[in-house]
């Protein structure tokens, strides 16, 4: 039985390339969001191993859904993504509870790298 994954971007794409990634190694996506409030809700439904969350969203942004998903579940692991030059919202992201952090474009063997390394 793979990890159970929740994929959260607003681009359609970036959700597929993951999800791509993901599947070929083992793991199962549970869900899919296209924004903060949506990944809150999919959460809540699906209680994932980990969710992959972009910081850049429209109507809830990556930081504030990660806080919402912490105060559901104080253990939840969340790796966040982000394009290049959003360092001090990392910084944010991880004070925040973020395990790790994955850059856009997507390499396939740091996004395994950083899943396995959080779930452990």
């Amino acid at each position: 039985m793979g990890q159970r994954i929740l994929i959260v971007d607003d681009a359609a794409f970036m959700r597929m390339m993951i999800k791509d990634i993901l599947t070929k190694n083992g793991f199962e996506v549970v869900g899919e969001a296209a924004d903060g409030a949506q990944a809150v809700e999919k959460y809540k439904e699906t209680q994932p191993d980990l969710v992959t969350m972009d910081i850049t969203m429209p109507e809830m942004d990556g930081i504030t859904a990660l806080k919402e998903i912490k105060k559901i579940n104080p253990q939840a692991k969340v790796i966040m993504c982000s394009a290049m030059g959003q360092q001090a919202m990392v910084i944010d992201a991880i004070q925040a509870g973020a395990k790790d952090f994955i850059v856009k474009p997507f390499q396939a063997d740091r996004v395994i790298e950083a899943i396995s390394k959080t779930l452990g």
